[in-house]
Protein backbone atom coordinates (compact mmCIF):
# COMPACT_ATOMS: atom_id res chain seq x y z
CA UNK A 1 0.00 0.00 0.00
CA UNK A 2 1.01 3.63 0.27
CA UNK A 3 3.15 3.13 3.36
CA UNK A 4 3.81 0.40 5.82
CA UNK A 5 1.98 2.12 8.70
CA UNK A 6 -0.74 3.61 6.54
CA UNK A 7 -1.28 0.09 5.31
CA UNK A 8 -1.18 -1.41 8.81
CA UNK A 9 -3.52 1.15 10.37
CA UNK A 10 -5.98 0.69 7.53
CA UNK A 11 -5.76 -3.06 7.91
CA UNK A 12 -6.39 -2.85 11.66
CA UNK A 13 -9.55 -0.85 11.05
CA UNK A 14 -10.63 -3.28 8.35
CA UNK A 15 -10.03 -6.31 10.50
CA UNK A 16 -11.84 -4.87 13.50
CA UNK A 17 -14.85 -4.23 11.26
CA UNK A 18 -14.81 -7.68 9.74
CA UNK A 19 -13.28 -10.48 11.79
CA UNK A 20 -14.41 -13.02 9.24
CA UNK A 21 -12.33 -11.32 6.56
CA UNK A 22 -9.42 -11.33 9.00
CA UNK A 23 -9.64 -15.09 9.47
CA UNK A 24 -9.89 -15.65 5.73
CA UNK A 25 -6.84 -13.53 4.92
CA UNK A 26 -4.74 -14.93 7.75
CA UNK A 27 -5.58 -18.39 6.50
CA UNK A 28 -4.16 -17.69 3.04
CA UNK A 29 -1.25 -15.48 4.06
CA UNK A 30 0.25 -17.08 7.15
CA UNK A 31 3.92 -16.06 7.19
CA UNK A 32 6.15 -18.76 5.72
CA UNK A 33 9.56 -19.81 6.91
CA UNK A 34 12.24 -17.36 5.81
CA UNK A 35 15.81 -17.63 4.70
CA UNK A 36 15.41 -21.08 3.22
CA UNK A 37 16.74 -21.53 -0.27
CA UNK A 38 13.79 -22.29 -2.54
CA UNK A 39 13.67 -25.63 -4.32
CA UNK A 40 12.70 -25.48 -7.98
CA UNK A 41 11.30 -28.17 -10.18
CA UNK A 42 13.03 -28.57 -13.49
CA UNK A 43 9.86 -28.51 -15.55
CA UNK A 44 6.55 -26.84 -14.86
CA UNK A 45 3.45 -26.53 -16.98
CA UNK A 46 3.02 -23.24 -18.79
CA UNK A 47 0.10 -21.38 -20.25
CA UNK A 48 -0.83 -21.32 -23.88
CA UNK A 49 -3.55 -19.40 -25.62
CA UNK A 50 -6.45 -18.76 -23.30
CA UNK A 51 -4.58 -20.57 -20.55
CA UNK A 52 -4.82 -23.95 -22.25
CA UNK A 53 -2.60 -25.99 -24.53
CA UNK A 54 -3.37 -25.87 -28.23
CA UNK A 55 -2.73 -29.14 -30.05
CA UNK A 56 0.52 -29.62 -28.18
CA UNK A 57 0.94 -28.95 -24.46
CA UNK A 58 3.14 -25.98 -23.57
CA UNK A 59 5.66 -26.41 -20.80
CA UNK A 60 8.24 -24.05 -19.35
CA UNK A 61 11.58 -25.37 -18.23
CA UNK A 62 12.56 -23.12 -15.31
CA UNK A 63 16.20 -23.52 -14.41
CA UNK A 64 19.31 -21.76 -13.23
CA UNK A 65 21.00 -19.85 -16.05
CA UNK A 66 24.03 -21.40 -17.68
CA UNK A 67 26.09 -18.49 -16.40
CA UNK A 68 25.57 -16.40 -13.27
CA UNK A 69 24.19 -13.00 -14.23
CA UNK A 70 26.29 -9.93 -13.43
CA UNK A 71 25.78 -8.53 -9.95
CA UNK A 72 27.69 -6.42 -7.41
CA UNK A 73 30.18 -8.15 -5.13
CA UNK A 74 28.18 -7.16 -2.05
CA UNK A 75 25.19 -9.18 -3.26
CA UNK A 76 26.66 -12.29 -1.64
CA UNK A 77 26.57 -10.59 1.77
CA UNK A 78 22.75 -10.55 1.71
CA UNK A 79 22.62 -7.53 3.96
CA UNK A 80 18.87 -7.27 3.34
CA UNK A 81 18.32 -10.52 5.29
CA UNK A 82 17.64 -10.11 8.99
CA UNK A 83 19.42 -12.47 11.35
CA UNK A 84 17.82 -15.73 12.45
CA UNK A 85 15.54 -15.74 9.40
CA UNK A 86 13.29 -13.09 10.90
CA UNK A 87 12.59 -11.30 7.66
CA UNK A 88 14.10 -8.57 5.50
CA UNK A 89 15.21 -4.95 5.59
CA UNK A 90 16.42 -2.11 3.37
CA UNK A 91 20.20 -2.06 3.95
CA UNK A 92 20.94 1.48 2.73
CA UNK A 93 21.35 4.93 4.30
CA UNK A 94 18.63 6.13 1.91
CA UNK A 95 16.05 4.30 4.02
CA UNK A 96 15.16 5.60 7.49
CA UNK A 97 12.22 3.99 9.20
CA UNK A 98 9.71 6.24 10.93
CA UNK A 99 7.98 5.27 14.13
CA UNK A 100 4.36 4.17 14.26
CA UNK A 101 3.61 7.19 16.42
CA UNK A 102 5.07 9.60 13.89
CA UNK A 103 3.25 8.09 10.91
CA UNK A 104 -0.08 6.91 12.30
CA UNK A 105 -0.75 9.51 14.97
CA UNK A 106 1.09 12.59 13.71
CA UNK A 107 0.95 11.72 10.04
CA UNK A 108 -2.56 10.35 9.55
CA UNK A 109 -4.92 10.97 12.45
CA UNK A 110 -3.63 14.38 13.56
CA UNK A 111 -3.51 15.73 10.03
CA UNK A 112 -7.10 14.66 9.49
CA UNK A 113 -8.31 16.07 12.82
CA UNK A 114 -6.62 19.45 12.27
CA UNK A 115 -7.64 19.73 8.63
CA UNK A 116 -4.07 19.62 7.29
CA UNK A 117 -4.70 16.54 5.16
CA UNK A 118 -5.60 17.05 1.52
CA UNK A 119 -8.42 14.97 0.09
CA UNK A 120 -7.76 14.64 -3.65
CA UNK A 121 -10.66 15.40 -5.97
CA UNK A 122 -11.61 12.34 -8.04
CA UNK A 123 -14.51 13.97 -9.87
CA UNK A 124 -14.39 12.92 -13.54
CA UNK A 125 -12.74 13.46 -15.88
CA UNK A 126 -9.44 12.22 -14.48
CA UNK A 127 -7.34 9.58 -16.22
CA UNK A 128 -8.72 8.50 -19.62
CA UNK A 129 -9.65 4.82 -19.79
CA UNK A 130 -9.58 3.00 -23.12
CA UNK A 131 -10.69 -0.46 -24.10
CA UNK A 132 -7.38 -2.21 -24.83
CA UNK A 133 -6.56 -4.05 -28.01
CA UNK A 134 -4.32 -7.08 -27.63
CA UNK A 135 -2.54 -8.96 -30.38
CA UNK A 136 -4.59 -12.08 -31.27
CA UNK A 137 -1.51 -14.19 -32.01
CA UNK A 138 2.02 -14.48 -30.72
CA UNK A 139 3.50 -12.68 -33.73
CA UNK A 140 4.74 -9.40 -32.26
CA UNK A 141 6.64 -6.94 -34.47
CA UNK A 142 7.94 -4.88 -31.54
CA UNK A 143 7.91 -4.70 -27.75
CA UNK A 144 4.38 -3.79 -26.65
CA UNK A 145 3.19 -2.52 -23.25
CA UNK A 146 -0.42 -1.99 -22.13
CA UNK A 147 -1.21 -0.21 -18.87
CA UNK A 148 -4.09 -1.92 -17.05
CA UNK A 149 -4.16 0.57 -14.15
CA UNK A 150 -2.03 1.26 -11.06
CA UNK A 151 1.08 -0.99 -11.22
CA UNK A 152 -0.34 -3.56 -13.64
CA UNK A 153 1.21 -3.82 -17.09
CA UNK A 154 0.66 -6.46 -19.75
CA UNK A 155 3.80 -6.91 -21.86
CA UNK A 156 3.83 -8.56 -25.27
CA UNK A 157 7.42 -9.46 -26.18
CA UNK A 158 8.59 -9.82 -29.80
CA UNK A 159 9.50 -13.43 -28.96
CA UNK A 160 5.82 -14.19 -28.31
CA UNK A 161 6.19 -14.24 -24.53
CA UNK A 162 3.35 -12.64 -22.55
CA UNK A 163 3.99 -11.28 -19.05
CA UNK A 164 1.53 -9.74 -16.55
CA UNK A 165 2.97 -7.55 -13.78
CA UNK A 166 1.25 -6.91 -10.41
CA UNK A 167 -2.34 -7.61 -11.51
CA UNK A 168 -5.13 -6.30 -9.25
CA UNK A 169 -8.54 -6.16 -10.92
CA UNK A 170 -10.69 -5.64 -7.83
CA UNK A 171 -12.56 -2.49 -6.93
CA UNK A 172 -10.91 -2.09 -3.53
CA UNK A 173 -7.27 -2.69 -2.61
CA UNK A 174 -7.86 -3.86 0.95
CA UNK A 175 -8.84 -7.05 2.82
CA UNK A 176 -12.42 -5.78 2.96
CA UNK A 177 -14.27 -3.20 0.88
CA UNK A 178 -13.81 0.38 2.10
CA UNK A 179 -15.38 3.36 0.37
CA UNK A 180 -12.27 5.55 0.53
CA UNK A 181 -10.13 2.82 -1.04
CA UNK A 182 -12.35 2.10 -4.02
CA UNK A 183 -11.16 2.75 -7.56
CA UNK A 184 -11.86 6.10 -9.14
CA UNK A 185 -11.01 4.62 -12.54
CA UNK A 186 -12.27 1.19 -13.63
CA UNK A 187 -10.13 -1.61 -15.03
CA UNK A 188 -9.95 -1.19 -18.82
CA UNK A 189 -10.75 -4.86 -19.35
CA UNK A 190 -11.27 -8.08 -17.45
CA UNK A 191 -8.77 -10.88 -16.88
CA UNK A 192 -10.91 -13.04 -19.14
CA UNK A 193 -10.20 -10.65 -22.03
CA UNK A 194 -6.46 -11.33 -22.01
CA UNK A 195 -5.51 -13.71 -24.83
CA UNK A 196 -2.34 -15.19 -23.29
CA UNK A 197 -0.59 -15.13 -19.93
CA UNK A 198 2.66 -17.06 -19.65
CA UNK A 199 4.21 -15.43 -16.58
CA UNK A 200 2.75 -13.43 -13.71
CA UNK A 201 5.37 -11.34 -11.90
CA UNK A 202 4.64 -9.94 -8.42
CA UNK A 203 6.72 -7.20 -6.77
CA UNK A 204 5.51 -7.64 -3.17
CA UNK A 205 2.51 -8.59 -1.10
CA UNK A 206 0.71 -5.28 -0.42
CA UNK A 207 -2.96 -5.40 -1.40
CA UNK A 208 -2.61 -2.93 -4.27
CA UNK A 209 -0.04 -5.29 -5.87
CA UNK A 210 -1.15 -8.79 -4.84
CA UNK A 211 -4.84 -9.67 -4.80
CA UNK A 212 -6.28 -13.01 -3.73
CA UNK A 213 -9.44 -12.67 -5.89
CA UNK A 214 -7.35 -11.70 -8.93
CA UNK A 215 -5.05 -14.68 -8.45
CA UNK A 216 -8.10 -16.96 -8.30
CA UNK A 217 -9.43 -15.52 -11.55
CA UNK A 218 -6.03 -15.96 -13.18
CA UNK A 219 -5.91 -19.58 -12.04
CA UNK A 220 -9.29 -20.20 -13.62
CA UNK A 221 -8.58 -18.41 -16.89
CA UNK A 222 -4.92 -19.45 -17.22
CA UNK A 223 -4.56 -22.60 -15.12
CA UNK A 224 -1.00 -23.23 -16.34
CA UNK A 225 0.41 -19.73 -15.81
CA UNK A 226 3.66 -19.58 -13.85
CA UNK A 227 4.14 -17.09 -11.01
CA UNK A 228 7.35 -15.31 -10.01
CA UNK A 229 7.52 -13.60 -6.61
CA UNK A 230 10.17 -12.38 -4.16
CA UNK A 231 11.58 -14.66 -1.47
CA UNK A 232 9.13 -15.81 1.18
CA UNK A 233 5.95 -15.42 -0.89
CA UNK A 234 5.67 -18.94 -2.27
CA UNK A 235 3.73 -20.22 0.74
CA UNK A 236 1.00 -17.62 0.16
CA UNK A 237 0.50 -18.81 -3.41
CA UNK A 238 0.39 -22.45 -2.37
CA UNK A 239 -2.21 -21.69 0.31
CA UNK A 240 -4.16 -19.80 -2.34
CA UNK A 241 -4.37 -22.96 -4.45
CA UNK A 242 -1.51 -22.36 -6.90
CA UNK A 243 0.45 -25.54 -7.54
CA UNK A 244 3.87 -25.75 -5.92
CA UNK A 245 5.51 -26.33 -9.30
CA UNK A 246 3.89 -23.19 -10.72
CA UNK A 247 5.57 -20.72 -8.35
CA UNK A 248 9.19 -19.60 -8.36
CA UNK A 249 10.43 -17.29 -5.62
CA UNK A 250 13.73 -15.46 -5.96
CA UNK A 251 16.09 -13.42 -3.82
CA UNK A 252 17.61 -10.16 -5.05
CA UNK A 253 20.06 -10.62 -7.93
CA UNK A 254 18.93 -14.20 -8.59
CA UNK A 255 17.82 -15.17 -12.09
CA UNK A 256 16.09 -18.09 -13.76
CA UNK A 257 15.91 -19.15 -17.39
CA UNK A 258 12.48 -19.98 -18.77
CA UNK A 259 11.93 -21.93 -21.98
CA UNK A 260 8.53 -22.76 -23.41
CA UNK A 261 8.42 -26.29 -24.72
CA UNK A 262 5.85 -28.42 -26.49
CA UNK A 263 4.45 -31.74 -25.42
CA UNK A 264 2.92 -33.56 -28.33
CA UNK A 265 -0.38 -35.29 -27.92
CA UNK A 266 -1.96 -32.97 -25.34
CA UNK A 267 -5.33 -31.76 -26.56
CA UNK A 268 -6.08 -28.11 -26.00
CA UNK A 269 -9.22 -26.89 -24.26
CA UNK A 270 -9.76 -23.49 -25.80
CA UNK A 271 -10.01 -24.63 -29.42
CA UNK A 272 -8.10 -21.58 -30.68
CA UNK A 273 -5.39 -23.52 -32.45
CA UNK A 274 -4.96 -20.93 -35.17
CA UNK A 275 -2.88 -18.72 -32.90
CA UNK A 276 0.05 -21.06 -32.35
CA UNK A 277 1.72 -22.82 -35.22
CA UNK A 278 4.77 -25.05 -35.41
CA UNK A 279 6.28 -24.07 -38.71
CA UNK A 280 9.22 -22.44 -40.40
CA UNK A 281 7.23 -19.66 -42.01
CA UNK A 282 8.23 -16.92 -39.60
CA UNK A 283 5.39 -17.38 -37.12
CA UNK A 284 6.30 -17.59 -33.48
CA UNK A 285 6.21 -21.10 -32.12
CA UNK A 286 6.17 -22.18 -28.48
CA UNK A 287 9.53 -23.91 -28.74
CA UNK A 288 11.13 -20.63 -29.85
CA UNK A 289 10.08 -18.67 -26.78
CA UNK A 290 12.60 -18.28 -23.97
CA UNK A 291 13.34 -15.66 -21.34
CA UNK A 292 15.55 -14.78 -18.40
CA UNK A 293 13.76 -13.50 -15.29
CA UNK A 294 15.67 -11.66 -12.57
CA UNK A 295 14.69 -10.38 -9.13
CA UNK A 296 16.40 -7.10 -8.28
CA UNK A 297 16.50 -4.76 -5.28
CA UNK A 298 14.17 -1.88 -4.54
CA UNK A 299 13.45 0.20 -1.45
CA UNK A 300 10.14 -0.78 0.10
CA UNK A 301 8.49 -2.97 2.78
CA UNK A 302 5.91 -5.76 2.91
CA UNK A 303 2.89 -6.73 5.01
CA UNK A 304 -0.62 -8.15 4.64
CA UNK A 305 -1.60 -7.97 8.30
CA UNK A 306 -0.41 -5.94 11.31
CA UNK A 307 1.69 -8.93 12.36
CA UNK A 308 3.84 -9.85 9.33
CA UNK A 309 5.74 -6.66 8.50
CA UNK A 310 8.78 -7.36 6.30
CA UNK A 311 8.47 -11.11 6.71
CA UNK A 312 8.49 -11.52 2.94
CA UNK A 313 10.79 -9.81 0.47
CA UNK A 314 9.94 -7.08 -2.04
CA UNK A 315 11.67 -6.70 -5.40
CA UNK A 316 11.94 -5.02 -8.74
CA UNK A 317 12.31 -7.30 -11.78
CA UNK A 318 13.97 -7.68 -15.14
CA UNK A 319 12.59 -9.78 -17.99
CA UNK A 320 14.63 -10.39 -21.12
CA UNK A 321 13.36 -12.36 -24.10
CA UNK A 322 14.89 -12.49 -27.59
CA UNK A 323 16.89 -9.35 -27.00
CA UNK A 324 14.04 -7.25 -25.59
CA UNK A 325 14.70 -6.11 -22.01
CA UNK A 326 12.09 -4.72 -19.61
CA UNK A 327 12.70 -3.34 -16.13
CA UNK A 328 9.75 -3.35 -13.70
CA UNK A 329 10.58 -1.19 -10.68
CA UNK A 330 7.68 -2.46 -8.58
CA UNK A 331 6.94 -0.22 -5.60
CA UNK A 332 9.92 1.74 -4.35
CA UNK A 333 11.33 4.76 -2.62
CA UNK A 334 14.61 6.48 -3.50
CA UNK A 335 15.43 8.72 -0.51
CA UNK A 336 14.08 9.56 2.92
CA UNK A 337 12.89 13.15 3.44
CA UNK A 338 13.19 14.32 7.08
CA UNK A 339 9.99 15.35 8.86
CA UNK A 340 11.42 18.71 9.93
CA UNK A 341 11.83 19.93 6.34
CA UNK A 342 9.39 22.84 5.76
CA UNK A 343 6.50 21.77 3.49
CA UNK A 344 7.22 24.20 0.64
CA UNK A 345 10.96 23.46 0.54
CA UNK A 346 12.38 21.71 -2.51
CA UNK A 347 13.25 18.33 -1.00
CA UNK A 348 16.15 17.99 -3.45
CA UNK A 349 17.85 20.99 -1.83
CA UNK A 350 19.28 18.94 1.07
CA UNK A 351 22.07 16.53 0.20
CA UNK A 352 20.27 13.31 1.15
CA UNK A 353 21.50 9.76 0.53
CA UNK A 354 19.93 8.04 -2.47
CA UNK A 355 19.36 4.33 -2.92
CA UNK A 356 22.47 2.89 -4.63
CA UNK A 357 20.68 -0.24 -5.88
CA UNK A 358 19.32 1.41 -9.03
CA UNK A 359 22.72 2.50 -10.31
CA UNK A 360 23.94 -1.04 -9.61
CA UNK A 361 21.02 -2.43 -11.60
CA UNK A 362 21.85 -0.14 -14.51
CA UNK A 363 25.53 -1.04 -14.38
CA UNK A 364 25.14 -4.81 -14.08
CA UNK A 365 21.86 -5.50 -15.91
CA UNK A 366 21.17 -2.46 -18.09
CA UNK A 367 20.46 -0.94 -20.46
CA UNK A 368 16.74 -1.69 -20.74
CA UNK A 369 14.48 -1.04 -23.70
CA UNK A 370 11.60 -0.15 -21.40
CA UNK A 371 11.26 0.79 -17.75
CA UNK A 372 8.00 0.63 -15.82
CA UNK A 373 8.56 3.04 -12.95
CA UNK A 374 6.23 4.29 -10.16
CA UNK A 375 5.45 8.02 -10.14
CA UNK A 376 2.54 8.32 -7.67
CA UNK A 377 1.46 7.98 -4.00
CA UNK A 378 4.13 10.29 -2.58
CA UNK A 379 2.59 13.14 -0.52
CA UNK A 380 3.37 14.20 2.17
CA UNK A 381 7.00 13.49 1.36
CA UNK A 382 8.17 13.10 4.96
CA UNK A 383 5.63 10.31 5.38
CA UNK A 384 6.08 8.35 2.16
CA UNK A 385 9.42 9.19 0.57
CA UNK A 386 11.25 6.20 2.05
CA UNK A 387 8.90 3.75 0.30
CA UNK A 388 7.38 5.72 -2.60
CA UNK A 389 9.18 7.66 -5.32
CA UNK A 390 7.90 11.02 -6.44
CA UNK A 391 8.39 12.06 -10.10
CA UNK A 392 11.86 13.51 -9.48
CA UNK A 393 12.90 10.28 -7.77
CA UNK A 394 11.35 8.31 -10.63
CA UNK A 395 13.37 10.23 -13.23
CA UNK A 396 16.55 9.54 -11.26
CA UNK A 397 15.63 5.84 -11.17
CA UNK A 398 15.06 6.02 -14.94
CA UNK A 399 18.55 7.43 -15.43
CA UNK A 400 20.24 5.17 -12.87
CA UNK A 401 18.83 1.95 -14.34
CA UNK A 402 19.72 3.01 -17.91
CA UNK A 403 16.26 2.64 -19.36
CA UNK A 404 15.96 3.91 -22.93
CA UNK A 405 12.25 4.62 -22.52
CA UNK A 406 9.88 4.45 -19.56
CA UNK A 407 6.20 4.54 -18.70
CA UNK A 408 4.87 5.75 -15.36
CA UNK A 409 2.72 3.61 -13.09
CA UNK A 410 1.40 3.46 -9.50
CA UNK A 411 -1.02 6.32 -10.03
CA UNK A 412 -4.45 7.03 -11.50
CA UNK A 413 -6.38 4.18 -9.90
CA UNK A 414 -6.78 4.49 -6.11
CA UNK A 415 -6.35 7.47 -3.81
CA UNK A 416 -3.56 6.26 -1.55
CA UNK A 417 -1.95 9.55 -0.52
CA UNK A 418 -2.59 13.30 -0.65
CA UNK A 419 -1.30 14.58 -4.00
CA UNK A 420 -3.99 15.45 -6.53
CA UNK A 421 -4.78 12.53 -8.82
CA UNK A 422 -3.48 14.25 -11.97
CA UNK A 423 -0.36 15.67 -10.32
CA UNK A 424 2.01 12.74 -11.08
CA UNK A 425 2.09 13.13 -14.91
CA UNK A 426 2.28 16.91 -14.65
CA UNK A 427 5.17 16.73 -12.18
CA UNK A 428 6.83 14.00 -14.26
CA UNK A 429 7.09 16.36 -17.23
CA UNK A 430 8.64 19.01 -15.00
CA UNK A 431 11.02 16.45 -13.47
CA UNK A 432 12.26 15.36 -16.90
CA UNK A 433 12.97 18.98 -17.78
CA UNK A 434 14.72 19.45 -14.41
CA UNK A 435 16.92 16.40 -15.07
CA UNK A 436 17.50 17.23 -18.72
CA UNK A 437 16.04 14.02 -20.11
CA UNK A 438 13.45 13.46 -22.81
CA UNK A 439 9.84 13.29 -21.65
CA UNK A 440 6.73 11.92 -23.24
CA UNK A 441 6.66 9.32 -26.00
CA UNK A 442 10.36 9.64 -26.80
CA UNK A 443 11.57 9.34 -23.23
CA UNK A 444 9.80 8.96 -19.89
CA UNK A 445 6.07 9.51 -20.16
CA UNK A 446 2.64 8.17 -19.30
CA UNK A 447 -0.21 6.62 -21.24
CA UNK A 448 -3.94 6.25 -20.78
CA UNK A 449 -5.30 3.28 -18.86
CA UNK A 450 -5.84 0.56 -21.45
CA UNK A 451 -3.52 2.21 -23.98
CA UNK A 452 -0.78 0.18 -25.66
CA UNK A 453 2.60 1.60 -26.62
CA UNK A 454 5.11 -0.07 -28.92
CA UNK A 455 8.87 0.26 -28.60
CA UNK A 456 11.88 -0.47 -30.74
CA UNK A 457 14.23 -3.01 -29.20
CA UNK A 458 17.93 -2.36 -28.71
CA UNK A 459 18.09 0.81 -30.79
CA UNK A 460 16.42 3.47 -28.69
CA UNK A 461 15.30 5.66 -31.61
CA UNK A 462 11.89 6.16 -30.10
CA UNK A 463 8.42 4.87 -29.70
CA UNK A 464 6.75 3.50 -32.80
Amino acid sequence: MSSRFWHLSRTIRCLLNNSQAQRRDQNISKPPTFGQRPQFSTTVKMSSIGGASIGAGLYAAVSNPAQTAARPEEADEKRHHLKNRKGFTNPWDSYIESSAWELVVKGIWWRKITGQANNPDTTPPTVPVRTPTFLPARDTPSLRATWLGHACYYIEFPSGLRVLFDPVFEECCAPVTLKNLKRFTPPPCEIEDLPYVDLVVISHNHYDHLSYPTIQRLRKRFPDAHFFAPLGNKAWFEKSGVGKAQVTELDWWETRDVRLQEQEGKTGRSGRGDSVSVSGDGHKTPSGISATIGALPCQHVSARTPFDKCKTLWASWSVESSGAKVYFAGDTGYRTIPSDLPPQTDDYTPDLPTCPAFAQIGHHRGPFDLGLIPIGAYEPRWMFSNVHANPKDAVNIFVDTKCRRALGMHWGTWVLTEEEVMAPPRELRAACEWKGVESGRLGFGVCDIGESREFDVGRGEGVL
